[in-house]
C-alpha cells in the first residue's frame, strides 16, 4: 500500500527552466538597459557557461559575468540586473495538474513529501511562491543532508519524516540519474516525470513514466487495489 509519495521540486512540480531562462532573459535586458554594451547573445553565452560550472543554483552569476566583462562589478548594472531577475522568477508556475493531484492525493490520506538538491532558502521561496508552503509534510533541502541525489542520504532523510518504509513510498521526479537511481536504491518505487524531461530521456529505468502529474492519482489507485478504467495509460515498466 502506498502512504507517501515523494516528488522533486524543480520541473516535477514547477517548470524550472522556463522560469530560468525567462528570468535570465530579464536580467540581461535589464543590465543592457542600465548600460552593459555587450551584444545579447555574448551576454546569454557567458551566463551559460558560468551555470554549466557552477550549477543553476549559483547565486553570484551576475557578479562572476560583470566581472568578466568589465573587470569590477557596476552597482547600477548589476542591480537592474538582480531586480529584472527577481521580478520574472516570482512568475513560476506551476505544471497543470499540479495542484488537483495533490488534493485527490491527499483526500487518499496520502503523505507528502519534497526532496530537492536546492538550498534551502530557494527550496522555500518557491514552494510559498507558488502557494504550496502547507502542503507537504516533509521538505529536504540540499542543507538538510550537505549531499545531493542520487546519494540515499536526502531519500532517507524524507522517508524517516514521513515515518514510511520505502516499499510504501513512491518518489516522482524528472531526472533518472537521481530521482530514479536514489529512489531505487532504497527500495523505493519510482515514477519517472516524462512531461518535464530536459534530456531526452528515451529509458528511464523507472517503474512508471508519466505523461501527466494526474496519472500519479491511477497509479496509486492500482497499487493499492482499486478497480480504476484506463489506468493502464501510464507507462509502467516490467
Amino acid at each position: 500500500m502506498i502512504r507517501a509519495i515523494v516528488f522533486d521540486l524543480d520541473n516535477t512540480l514547477t517548470d524550472f527552466m522556463k522560469m530560468k531562462a525567462d528570468a535570465v532573459g530579464a536580467a540581461i535586458d535589464g543590465m543592457i538597459d542600465a548600460g552593459l554594451q555587450r551584444p545579447r547573445a555574448v551576454l546569454q553565452a557567458r551566463i551559460d557557461a558560468i551555470y554549466q560550472a557552477k550549477g543553476l543554483e549559483y547565486q553570484r552569476v551576475f557578479d562572476e559575468l560583470l566581472l568578466q566583462e568589465l573587470g569590477h562589478i557596476d552597482p547600477k548594472i548589476h542591480a537592474s540586473g538582480i531586480v529584472a531577475y527577481r521580478k520574472a522568477r516570482s512568475a513560476m508556475v506551476l505544471y497543470p495538474k499540479v495542484q488537483l493531484t495533490l488534493l485527490e492525493l491527499a483526500k487518499r490520506g496520502i503523505r507528502l513529501g519534497v526532496v530537492s538538491d536546492a538550498p534551502r532558502a530557494q527550496v522555500w521561496q518557491r514552494l510559498c511562491s507558488l502557494g504550496l508552503q502547507h502542503v507537504f509534510d516533509a521538505v529536504v533541502t540540499f542543507d538538510d543532508t550537505q549531499v545531493r541525489k542520487p546519494d540515499p542520504a536526502p531519500f532517507r532523510e524524507v522517508l524517516r519524516r514521513l515515518a514510511v518504509e520505502p516499499a510504501d513510498s513512491l518518489m516522482v521526479g524528472d531526472w533518472p540519474e537521481r530521482d530514479v537511481v536514489g529512489g531505487k536504491s532504497l527500495g523505493m518505487k519510482t515514477v519517472f516525470a516524462r512531461y518535464g524531461d530536459t534530456f531526452g530521456t528515451v529509458e528511464s529505468g523507472a517503474d512508471y513514466d508519466i505523461d501527466d502529474v494526474y496519472e500519479l492519482v491511477a497509479i496509486v489507485d492500482r497499487l493499492d487495489g482499486a478497480d480504476v478504467p484506463g489506468s493502464r495509460r501510464m507507462h509502467e515498466r516490467g
